[in-house]
């Protein structure tokens, strides 16, 4: 039966869909999220010690993201993205194995490792199959939803957490989550990969790495891309880690503070769902969407009620979104050949922008609200929109 060239590319964009969506569930379908803290005060360890972990976490990822987005345009980037999640995968077993400090130090740079495999080369191949198959207009679209999906994975093990913790312990999310790793390196075999892989043209990456960063050096357009994507992320994903602390400061119990920051995440799940119909904005929608943003996060923040806790809800939508295009503006712009270093290249600014934001926030909560703080870094955002909006001028003058 020979299947007609309509067919073809719906029957590939599906196979690639359905694989993405379902490798973004699993791979944020972590029970050990909400409880590996508990574990490591459990195990001992002092508060300087945890704290030494988490940045031992922060500098793997710094240190990999740029030299893993160049192995991805240098190999088969379908092969990292399975490797990655067995990566991630040992280091949760040696935790509940052999709980100890360097068992979860190791863990950490597992887990670092295994996510800096990934950063890129998921964005690179996906856009590179629906490029294949006529349908690069899609990507956002797809990302958004791919987005969700990890939102949705990562709201399923906060709520199966629980039970599971109280009926095996540790034992019993660290093996839900040692399980969660290895479905997801298995549905990453799934993944399409039709490109001819630059290996085979003898390419090493750092060949691969120079190139790429001489694009960036050389074409306006592609800098602008890859610095607007830390400028839409870092700040909120930096915030999103003091959102319990500005709930509890408005006065509800306790025990709503979990219901409001649910709240919150329902609107970056509808932020991801909405690329599709966003995914026409030019630089000056993207830029009015970050100032609406900015100002529903500064009146949210500043209300100090339920109310403004919707308000940063939306704020935090606009900003997901917000993200997800620039995302694609940045892929639309880049050569197939070193799309995964640049993304790296992006993310890595996304990852210094974000701990810069962290060191911002900790001056100025000295001796200030969390609402306080939050209103004055929705300024950032209305600096990038007035930029977009310059930058659109200036390349609009003949």
């Amino acid at each position: 039966m020979t299947l007609s060239p309509a067919r073809v590319p719906a029957s590939g964009a599906r196979r690639l869909t359905t694989t993405l969506y379902g490798y973004a569930f699993l791979d944020d379908f972590v029970l050990l999220y909400p409880v590996y803290a508990l574990l490591f005060a459990d195990t001992g360890m002092s508060l300087w010690q945890i704290s030494s972990l988490f940045a031992l976490w922060s500098i793997t990822s710094v240190v990999l993201e740029v030299p893993s987005g160049a192995w991805a345009d240098a190999m088969s980037r379908r092969r990292l993205l399975w490797i990655g999640p067995l990566l991630t995968a040992a280091g949760f077993a040696l935790w509940v194995i052999v709980p100890s400090y360097w068992a979860f130090a190791a863990g950490f740079v597992l887990w670092g490792a295994g996510g800096a495999l990934g950063s890129g080369a998921l964005e690179a191949l996906v856009y590179d199959e629906l490029d294949r198959l006529g349908a690069a207009g899609r990507y956002a679209r797809v990302m958004g939803r791919a987005r969700a999906a990890r939102l949705v994975g990562t709201v399923a093990s906060l709520g199966l957490a629980g039970p599971v913790f109280a009926q095996g312990g540790y034992a019993a999310v660290g093996a839900a989550s040692f399980l969660a790793c290895v479905l997801t390196a298995v549905i990453a075999t799934r993944f399409p990969e039709h490109r001819v892989r630059p290996d085979d043209a003898g390419d090493s990456w750092v060949t691969t790495l120079r190139t790429g960063l001489a694009d960036v050096r050389g074409d306006r357009s592609v800098r602008g891309a890859l610095l607007l994507i830390p400028a839409v992320a870092a700040v909120w994903g930096a915030l999103d880690e003091y959102t319990p602390l500005l709930v509890r400061d408005i006065g509800v119990a306790e025990a709503t503070v979990p219901y409001l920051i649910m709240l919150i995440w329902a609107g970056v799940t509808v932020g991801s769902l909405l690329t599709g119909p966003a995914e026409r904005l030019g630089p000056a929608g993207l830029a009015a969407l970050l100032a609406g943003a900015a100002l529903a996060l500064a009146a949210g923040a500043a209300a100090r009620s339920p109310a403004g806790i919707a308000l940063v809800s939306l704020a935090f939508a606009g900003f997901q979104l917000a993200e997800v295009l620039a995302d694609a503006r940045l892929q639309h712009r880049i050569d197939e050949s070193r799309r995964a270093t640049l993304t790296s290249v992006a993310s890595l600014g996304t990852e210094l922008a974000t701990v810069a934001t962290f060191g911002v926030y900790a001056l100025l909560g000295t001796g200030r609200a969390h609402s306080t703080v939050f209103a004055v870094l929705a300024i950032p955002y209305l600096v990038t929109a007035l930029a977009l909006v310059r930058g659109r001028a200036a390349t609009a003058r003949p």
